[in-house]
């Protein structure tokens, strides 16, 4: 493949990963899976399958080891949307997670542009279409949280319709309220591409041992909120059987954490934070087919 041509490939395949994380994570929370624990158990897949990777790659190349000031800066950036996002996810569906992500490109285009890391000529074609674009994706955001619209027939039939009816005013409340949480997510999201793994990818040029570190960071963190916060002390909880629970674990962990994050420090090393972003609106499309056939999610037209 054309080398030119390589980052816009690889973009399209991070939506695909990311799609098929949406739809089997909402299919094992469906089943009752808790969110944290299924949180706790990614990071835990993605970090067995990174870090022997990552530890073999810096002594092949004779890289100069984690010094204590990088390691307190990735484990930081671990922090960073550790749980809000699957949280929300719960609570609306895996088309909503899809389309709340097309508030990435405004707020990765907005950080970015007050961190000077983007130009806008207001009186080009460039600059007008930018700017177009991010209103389209603010007014999409505010279009599926608060408008319903009329329902959309699942293209299967074969799995139970989700929130078939219309809506209370309490679950309506409910689902604003969580996919706004679902924005924050994302722009905490935002903030890691462009200024914090950006950042850190220049001190420690190394994607592979990054990306490891800070799955460690997160599988550690995501046990403690599971534990001390969440207070799931039930051991049933943390059985792993032969279900979407466990496809799910290991697809988010092996697929998202372990390919598509290091992926996506490629991608941003190579064209920049915004045009990785630009690409997320690709996935709503994605995901809307998917969950509506495989999920059976009743899709709205706003939502």
């Amino acid at each position: 493949m054309d080398a030119r041509k390589k980052p816009y490939a690889v973009a399209v395949i991070i939506q695909l990963i990311y799609t098929g994380m949406f739809v089997v994570s909402k299919a094992a929370f469906n089943q009752g899976m808790n969110t944290y624990v299924f949180i706790f158990y990614r990071q835990a897949a993605g970090s067995i399958l990174l870090l022997p990777l990552a530890l073999l790659h810096q002594r092949k190349n004779a890289q100069s080891a984690l010094s204590f000031a990088l390691l307190l800066k990735l484990f930081f950036c671990a922090l960073i949307g550790l749980n809000l996002y699957h949280v929300s996810l719960k609570f609306t569906s895996a088309t909503v997670a899809a389309a709340t992500d097309n508030s990435l490109p405004a707020v990765t285009f907005f950080l970015a542009l007050v961190l000077r890391m983007e130009v806008v000529h207001l009186k080009s074609p460039s600059g007008i279409a930018k700017l177009t674009g991010v209103a389209f994706c603010i007014a999409g955001v505010l279009t599926i949280a608060i408008y319903a619209g009329p329902l959309l027939n699942p293209l299967s039939h074969s799995h139970r319709q989700l929130a078939p009816g219309a809506p209370s005013r309490a679950q309506g409340a409910a689902w604003i309220k969580w996919t706004f949480l679902m924005v924050v997510a994302n722009a905490a999201w935002s903030l890691w591409i462009v200024r914090l793994q950006a950042a850190l990818l220049r001190e420690y040029p190394n994607k592979l041992l990054v990306t490891a570190v800070q799955c460690v960071f997160s599988a550690l963190q995501s046990l403690v909120v599971a534990v001390a916060v969440a207070a799931e002390r039930d051991l049933s909880s943390w059985k792993l059987r032969l279900d979407v629970g466990l496809l799910a674990v290991a697809y988010s962990g092996l697929m998202v954490m372990g390919v598509a994050y290091y992926l996506q420090a490629w991608c941003v090393e190579m064209k920049g934070p915004v045009f990785l972003a630009a690409w997320t609106p690709m996935c709503f499309v994605f995901t809307t087919l998917c969950s509506s056939f495989f999920l059976g999610e009743t899709v709205r037209l706003g939502r």
